[in-house]
């Protein structure tokens, strides 16, 4: 870490942990249903994964972003966008509220902003912070890799607790051999079945990498048409408005009208008031998971 910034923030994808924490368990049907009928199993997994990262990143400012429903300016452009998703399961509709009233209780803000994606908040704070400090960003989805800069790493989630995949601008480099910001261009092209939209038919990663390494940029490769085989110009030209369409739903947007103050996203954990949180729910057994005495 650059030594200039003793600040490190950690900025979560709130709803990426959640989901995941949920579906590991209930997989089984272990939803920890508490005294007063809650399903506590995915904010329990949450706060697992949320404070082993926190132990073993050591930031100094932590922040969570949430998606606020469904509807975004995304689907307003494109009626398919996520229409793929199932509606959440009823045991996981009760624990969005109560995941972030403990967030809160670790004094850490919540953040998100109807009509915007989780995403959109997390490039547009990554991006205002990254001048003052270094900015973790804590997700299990590869999207959030094209806001990867200097000062701004991506953490992925992987199997289990405590297993990162941690990817800087360098590492994105040597493992796509393009630069973060072309893969707004990269999913474009291939567009991406988890969000539902097509890109260009017939042209798969390894094309859209090549064309990219090439030509830099969509409007590289449409300058160089005529440089391109006959089967990629062809499906190129039969898809073109899709992928104009495809880059806007896959930039994420880093000029959303949400702030983070830095004071406020302090790391510093009343132990009392997140036991409190902790005793009310009935979550047992998390206390010891994390010895928060060496924050309070």
């Amino acid at each position: 870490m650059n030594n200039k910034n003793q600040h490190s923030l950690m900025l979560v994808d709130g709803m990426a942990l959640l989901f995941r924490a949920y579906f590991a368990t209930a997989v089984t049907g272990q939803f920890m249903i508490n005294s007063k009928g809650i399903p506590t199993n995915g904010v329990y997994g949450f706060v697992k994964h949320f404070l082993t990262a926190v132990s073993k990143f050591k930031p100094t400012h932590v922040a969570v972003c949430w998606d606020m429903g469904s509807k975004t300016f995304r689907t307003e452009m494109y009626d398919g966008y996520k229409a793929n998703r199932p509606d959440a399961p009823v045991e996981l509709i009760p624990q969005f509220d109560l995941v972030k009233e403990v967030v809160e209780a670790f004094n850490v803000p919540n953040i998100g902003l109807k009509g915007y994606e989780a995403d959109d908040c997390i490039g547009t704070i990554a991006r205002q912070a990254s001048e003052i400090a270094h900015v973790n960003i804590l997700t299990g989805d590869q999207d959030i890799l094209q806001l990867l800069d200097d000062q701004i790493s991506v953490v992925l989630l992987q199997k289990g607790y405590g297993n990162y995949l941690v990817h800087t601008k360098d590492t994105f480099y040597e493992s796509k051999g393009i630069h973060p910001k072309q893969m707004i261009d990269l999913k474009a092209f291939m567009g991406d079945t988890s969000d539902n939209y097509p890109g260009v038919k017939g042209i798969g990663e390894k094309t859209a990498l090549k064309l990219l390494q090439q030509y830099g940029h969509i409007e590289g490769v449409l300058a160089n048409l005529d440089q391109l085989t006959k089967a990629q110009r062809t499906k190129i030209e039969q898809d073109l408005e899709m992928l104009h369409l495809s880059r806007q739903l896959a930039e994420i947007k880093c000029d959303v009208p949400v702030e983070c103050a830095m004071e406020e996203a302090a790391w510093l954990i009343n132990r009392e008031k997140v036991m409190d949180k902790f005793a009310e729910i009935e979550f047992r057994g998390l206390h010891s998971f994390l010895d928060i005495k060496e924050y309070a």
